[in-house]
């Protein structure tokens, strides 16, 4: 039974130190009981406290991560139902399956590892890698883990053969890979050979109660690290198995159930396997497989998984600053827009598709785009007035105008009494961009 806010007090120092960041104890004791925050943020805790503490404090789905070095992946420890009620902690991995005994495996590894994108300035790939021992043979299965083991992706190796699992995890245990392919036939073995190896354990089950059976007995023979797959029969059954799994570990804190899910929406890089995986994405896989997907609907995932794993409370922002796009020159055009991610690079790919060297000036917003920065009071004459003065652009223009977003048109007049400067009306859309700078900045 987990313990509540008042129950959790008794057991700390009271001392109201706000060491934890919190303005007293009992607010600390509030957040550990909703899974909010971590034990060890409070210095002072006595060694009895803090064993007595202990299951409460550990996040009510343990962090797994896998890989080594700089390929490192943390999945898991998530405290929320819904990401607004605070935020997704640590975003599901994405990985590409291939079969040990396919004919083009080479080329599908390379097209594996070629999965790599930037959107909105920052960088989203396909993290991991899963070999399937679709042979059934050790050595087939070894011999395609050591060739996926070249790329730079981490590791799943996907086999219900403990022997095979041994042979191939042992030779790439160094970058820990996930060895995946426990059930309630072959699990002693599988986790015989997860201890030995110091790995993570997938775990498949049919249905939750055999998954959390499992989960049990595996804890039980030293494996900790777990990845559990409720093996779903179709999309309907896997969003409400998931599902499940996500509100008895947060809600009713059962910890046979609190492990990253791994899932295979199967389909073969269809549209309908596409979907199903976005989904999975969504709510609530810690790591999503899918075949090797044209580049194109790689892109769509990951993007999906962008937004959904960005704070809802920070949005993705840019520096405040002048950006120099193309060669431009001292009569180049000034347009002025905010530091919400989104919106920069939307405006910065149509200035480049415009091929009119320009520079964007942006202003910080807080992250807001044009019109929410507007409404509040972020994006006014005074703060744009402000960029414009620390911007340094009226030392390398022969000009002083500036081209504001047609939304924003209502404060041109007082921006221009404001900064000295003459303002020019652009168009509302950025899409008008290239058309606007050829024509009436011409």
């Amino acid at each position: 039974m987990a313990l509540t806010g008042l129950q959790i007090y008794k057991l700390l120092p009271k001392t109201n130190c706000k060491k934890c960041g919190f303005p007293t104890c009992l607010a600390f004791a509030m957040a550990l009981a909703q899974k909010k925050i971590a034990l060890d943020k409070c210095p002072d805790v006595s060694a009895e406290a803090k064993s007595a503490l202990d299951s409460e404090s550990a996040p009510p789905i343990m962090k797994v991560t896998l890989g080594a070095g700089e390929r490192t992946l943390g999945v898991g420890e998530e405290t929320e139902l819904f990401r607004h009620g605070r935020r997704f902690e640590n975003p599901c991995g994405i990985g590409v399956a291939v079969k040990d005994n396919d004919p083009n495996l080479d080329s599908l590894l390379k097209q594996a590892a070629s999965l790599n994108f930037t959107r909105v300035g920052q960088n989203i790939r396909a993290e991991l890698l899963c070999v399937r021992n679709a042979s059934g043979n050790a050595a087939a299965f070894k011999s395609a883990v050591d060739k996926a083991a070249k790329t730079d992706r981490i590791l799943i190796l996907e086999t219900e053969n403990p022997e095979a699992m041994k042979a191939a995890a042992a030779g790439v245990k160094a970058g820990k890979p996930l060895c995946y392919g426990a059930t309630a036939q072959n699990w002693q073995a599988m986790a015989a050979v997860a201890k030995e190896l110091g790995l993570p354990l997938g775990v498949k089950g049919k249905g939750i109660d055999e998954l959390s059976d499992l989960t049990q007995k595996i804890k039980g023979a030293g494996v900790s690290e777990m990845f559990i797959d409720p093996c779903s029969p179709s999309p309907r059954a896997m969003l409400s198995d998931l599902t499940q799994i996500r509100r008895l570990a947060l809600k009713k804190g059962e910890r046979s159930l609190g492990y990253p899910a791994i899932v295979s929406p199967g389909g073969d890089g269809t549209l309908m396997e596409m979907a199903t995986s976005a989904m999975c994405v969504a709510k609530y896989a810690g790591i999503a497989l899918v075949s090797a997907p044209e580049k194109w609907k790689a892109l769509a995932l990951m993007a999906l998984r962008q937004n959904i794993y960005t704070d809802p409370q920070k949005p993705i922002q840019v520096e405040a600053k002048v950006y120099e796009i193309g060669d431009v020159k001292p009569d180049s055009p000034v347009l002025l827009t905010t530091n919400f991610s989104l919106t920069y690079f939307t405006v910065e790919g149509e200035v480049e598709a415009s091929r009119v060297p320009s520079y964007i000036l942006v202003t910080d917003t807080e992250g807001m785009s044009v019109l929410t920065a507007f409404a509040a009071d972020k994006m006014t004459p005074e703060s744009v007035t402000k960029s414009l003065k620390a911007s340094g652009l009226e030392g390398k223009l022969k000009h002083k105008k500036i081209i504001i977003p047609g939304y924003v048109a209502v404060m041109s007049g007082t921006l221009q009494e404001e900064c000295g400067w003459e303002v020019l009306v652009g168009p509302r859309e950025a899409s008008a961009i290239p058309s606007y700078l050829k024509t009436v900045w011409k």
